[in-house]
C-alpha cells in the first residue's frame, strides 16, 4: 500500500522519489540533490564498489540509474574477477570472461559507458589474502609494482575522485563482501594522505561513503529511499538478467521482483576518537570541572 501511494503522490511528475532520513528530520523530493545538505553540483561523482560483478546492479541498479539521470558520473569497480561463479565444468576455465562481458552488458543498460566499468581482477573468493598492500609478483592486480586491495582501492579513488561511494554492507554474509568494505574504509583515509605518491595526488576531502544491501540486513537501519516508477524499474530487472551464467540468476530477479521498486542505503558516519567525550563519565560530583581523582 506504501509503494501504491507513493505511486499516486509522486509519478507524474519525476521517475524517482527519494526519502532521507537526518537525525529526526525527514527529507524527500525527486532527485538525489534535493535531499542532500552536501551535494556539491557538477562536482559530483559516484563510485560503487561491487566485490562481484553482479553486486551494485543488485543492491543499485535504481541508485545508479538516477545518478545517471542527474547527470552525475558514475564508475564502477568490480573486484573480483568471477572466476569460481561457474555453474558448468565447460564454463570453468571461461567464466571470468565470460562474466565480464555480461557485466559490460548489465551496466550499459542502466547506463553506464563502458569505459566506467574497472575490473580489479583479485582472485574471487580469496579477497582475504590480499588485505593490506605488498610488493607484488606477476599478479593481474598489480599497480605500480604493488598488489593489495588498499593499493588498488587507493589508485583508483585518487584516479576517479569520487564524493560519493557505495559498497555493500560489512553485515552481508560473504566475506569477500566483509573484506572489501574494510579495505574500502581504510582505503578512503589513504586517498587523501601523502601516503604512497606514485598512486597519484591525495583527494581534497574524504568522500561520503554509503553501505548497500545485497544479501543481508544492515547493521543499523538505512538512511535513504529510493524508489521508482516501473520502466526504470525493469530496466533494473533486465540488467540483473544480463549474468546469464549464474544460474540462480531467475531466482534473485524473482526475490528483487517481489520486493517491489525500491532501494534503502545506509550512510556511514565516522566518529574519530576524541578524548572529551568520555570525560564526564571519570568526573568527581565534587569537582565537575575537573577530571576525578
Amino acid at each position: 500500500m506504501e509503494i501504491e501511494d507513493w505511486r499516486d503522490r509522486y509519478l507524474m511528475e519525476s521517475k524517482f522519489n527519494v526519502a532521507r532520513l537526518v537525525g529526526e528530520e525527514r527529507r524527500e523530493g525527486n532527485s538525489l540533490a534535493s535531499v542532500s545538505r552536501h551535494w556539491q553540483g557538477e562536482k559530483e561523482s559516484f563510485c560503487f564498489v561491487s566485490p562481484h560483478d553482479d553486486d551494485v546492479v543488485l543492491g543499485a541498479g535504481l541508485a545508479i540509474q538516477m545518478a545517471v539521470q542527474e547527470k552525475v558520473p558514475v564508475h564502477v569497480l568490480v573486484v573480483t574477477d568471477g572466476s569460481m561463479g561457474y555453474c558448468t565444468l565447460d564454463e570453468k576455465e571461461s567464466i571470468a570472461s565470460i562474466r565480464e562481458q555480461e557485466t559490460y552488458n548489465s551496466l550499459v543498460e542502466l547506463g553506464v559507458p563502458k569505459e566506467n566499468v574497472i575490473f580489479l581482477r583479485f582472485p574471487d573468493c580469496q579477497l582475504g589474502l590480499f588485505v593490506g598492500r605488498r610488493l607484488a609478483n606477476d599478479e593481474p592486480s598489480a599497480i605500480e609494482g604493488f598488489t593489495g586491495l588498499q593499493n588498488s582501492f587507493t589508485y583508483f579513488l585518487r584516479q576517479i575522485r569520487p564524493t560519493q561511494v557505495f559498497v555493500p554492507t560489512i553485515n552481508d554474509l560473504h566475506p569477500d563482501h566483509k573484506v572489501t568494505n574494510e579495505q574500502l574504509q581504510i582505503s578512503l583515509f589513504h586517498s587523501t594522505g601523502d601516503i604512497w605518491p606514485e598512486l597519484g595526488p591525495p583527494l581534497d576531502a574524504v568522500p561520503a561513503i554509503h553501505e548497500l544491501a545485497i544479501y543481508c540486513d544492515f547493521p543499523e537501519p538505512p538512511t535513504l529511499r529510493i524508489a521508482s516508477d516501473e520502466t526504470t524499474f525493469e530496466k533494473k530487472l533486465t540488467a540483473i538478467a544480463a549474468f546469464k551464467s549464474q544460474k540462480q540468476i531467475a531466482k534473485l530477479i524473482e526475490n528483487v521482483r517481489n520486493a517491489g521498486p525500491q532501494e534503502y542505503v545506509r550512510t556511514i558516519n565516522f566518529c574519530f576518537y576524541q578524548p572529551e567525550t568520555y570525560h564526564h563519565l571519570f568526573q568527581d560530583s565534587k569537582y565537575p570541572n575537573q577530571i576525578g581523582r
